[in-house]
C-alpha cells in the first residue's frame, strides 16, 4: 500500500484527478480500454470536476459505480444524480459507456445479477477492473460494505445487495470484484477519519475496508486524516 499525504482535500483531490487520468491513458496503452469504478462523496466529486480537465482517452473508458442507494432517480441521495454534475456531463464519454447501477428496480437481487453480468461483457469473465475508487467512512466501512451487514460475506457474486443503512438500502460491488482490481484508489479526508485511516493503514481486518487487497493499493490522504497514521 502506498500512502500520499496532501496539504488539504483539495489538493488530494487534484492528485487523485492526475492519478486516474494517468492509470487510463497506461491502460488503453497497453489494454485498449479502461475501467473504472466510482464511489460517491463531496471530495470525490471535487476529485472528478477536475478529472473532466485532465488528459483522458474517453472514447476508449468505461464508467461504473462501486454502489448506489436505492432511491428514485434524482434524488439527493444518489451517487448518480452527483456523479452527472461533477463529471458526466462535462466530459465526451461515449454513449453506452457509462453503467449507472439500476436500483430503480423493483428485483434488487435480479437487477445486481443484471449488473454483475454486464460487468463481465466490458470487463471480462470473471470481470477485473483497471482502477476502485473507494472512500472510507469513519465506522470502517467502504463501498457499501458495511459493519455487520451479511453483504461483508459474500464471496460468490461481483455484485449485491445491502440491508438498510443510513435509512437506505444500497447495491454494490463486492469484495470478490474489489480485490481483482489493478489498481485501488483510496481517497480519505477529514479530521473524523484519522482514526480508521491507521486502521486502514495498518492492515486491520476487523473493519470492512480492512479487507481490500492491499498490494496494488495507493492512499491519498489530508494532513488531517493523516493525523494519527504512523510511520509516514
Amino acid at each position: 500500500m502506498k500512502i500520499e499525504v496532501h496539504s488539504d482535500a483539495g489538493a488530494a483531490a487534484r492528485a487523485g484527478a492526475k492519478f486516474i487520468a494517468a492509470q487510463a491513458r497506461e491502460a488503453v496503452a497497453a489494454r485498449g480500454r479502461f475501467v473504472m469504478a466510482v464511489s460517491g462523496g463531496h471530495v470525490p466529486w471535487q476529485m472528478f470536476r477536475i478529472l473532466a480537465s485532465e488528459t483522458m482517452p474517453w472514447e476508449n473508458v468505461h464508467v461504473v459505480q462501486v454502489d448506489e442507494r436505492v432511491a428514485p432517480a434524482g434524488d439527493a441521495d444518489r451517487n448518480l444524480t452527483h456523479l452527472r454534475e461533477s463529471l458526466l456531463s462535462r466530459v465526451p464519454l461515449p454513449p453506452g459507456q457509462f453503467h449507472a447501477m439500476p436500483v430503480e428496480e423493483n428485483d434488487l437481487e435480479a437487477a445486481a445479477a443484471s449488473y454483475a453480468n454486464l460487468l463481465r461483457q466490458i470487463a471480462g469473465s470473471p470481470p477485473v477492473l483497471d482502477l476502485a475508487h473507494l472512500g472510507l467512512g469513519p465506522d470502517g466501512h467502504t463501498a457499501s460494505l458495511v459493519p455487520g451487514d451479511p453483504v461483508v460475506d459474500v464471496t460468490d457474486r461481483d455484485v449485491a445487495v445491502t440491508g438498510v443503512y443510513q435509512k437506505r438500502r444500497r447495491m454494490t460491488l463486492t469484495y470478490p470484484i474489489l480485490n481483482r482490481a489493478r489498481c485501488i484508489l483510496w481517497l480519505v479526508t477529514e479530521p473524523e477519519k484519522a482514526e480508521i485511516l491507521q486502521c486502514l493503514v495498518s492492515g486491520d481486518e476487523s473493519i470492512p475496508a480492512g479487507r481490500i487487497q492491499r498490494n496494488m493499493a495507493v492512499v491519498l490522504a489530508d494532513r488531517s486524516a493523516a493525523s494519527n497514521t504512523k510511520g509516514i
